[in-house]
């Protein structure tokens, strides 16, 4: 295999980086046309995504595994997620990584819906926490993936909450199932990782992370979902 060039290291960042701010846009321009209303079910808010996403970015979605919105107990991680229509106090997430599978990366946001304050407080907190792992990973260059998860189980408690999912993120480039933690550690941001996240692959690259928080009020049982690129914003 040919050695990889810092030509090559930064035209896959930019690849990356380039995913990431398309589904910004994405989510900007869904929000901005009140695409997710009460009363609307989740497949019908798909279906006006895909269209945005064709007509004004060129991107087409598959329908197999498709579901970019999901709403209040659909938000829950390993759901069988039936159909749903969003009520008035919903939390919806808007999951992009479908779309941004030729990008290799993933992106999601939270939307609250209604006034509900314990919900819109909950959505703040997961973008803080993911504010504080990127930090975390800016200030110490040999952070292992252990080291990172333990930082953001801190930050979550820290705001009186817990964790959804058992990792807060994963390689760009993969697309492991849930079930392959235990047996791939090496490529989710998890307690059995014990590599530093900035390393490079036996294949030559450069890793590179995806960061999944998923936030859990278990008071109320909302959950509220935040994921992006790590180490390249």
């Amino acid at each position: 295999m040919a050695t990889l060039d810092r030509i090559d290291m930064g035209l896959r960042s930019l690849h990356l980086l380039e995913g990431q701010r398309m589904a910004q846009r994405l989510f900007a321009h869904v929000v901005g046309a009140q695409v997710i209303q009460p009363g609307r079910g989740e497949e019908e808010v798909d279906n006006r995504i895909a269209l945005i996403a064709r007509e004004v970015f060129g991107v087409r979605a598959g329908r197999v595994g498709r579901r970019f919105a999901r709403a209040g107990a659909n938000t829950v991680v390993g759901g069988r997620w039936p159909e749903r229509v969003i009520g008035a106090q919903d939390l919806v997430v808007l999951d992009f990584e479908s779309l941004l599978a030729p990008y290799e990366t993933g992106f999601a946001r939270t939307v609250a819906i209604g006034d509900d304050l314990a919900r819109r407080r909950l959505v703040r907190d997961a973008a803080a926490v993911a504010t504080g792992a990127r930090n975390a990973l800016r200030a110490e260059d040999s952070l292992t993936g252990r080291e990172l998860y333990a930082e953001v189980l801190r930050l979550a408690a820290e705001a009186g909450r817990s964790l959804g999912a058992p990792h807060c993120g994963r390689l760009t480039g993969t697309a492991p199932a849930p079930y392959e933690e235990a047996a791939r550690p090496e490529v989710f941001i998890g307690p059995d990782n014990g590599l530093p996240l900035r390393r490079t692959l036996e294949e030559g690259w450069r890793a590179h992370w995806i960061l999944q928080i998923h936030l859990v009020d278990e008071r109320h049982g909302h959950t509220a979902v935040h994921a992006e690129l790590l180490d390249l914003v």
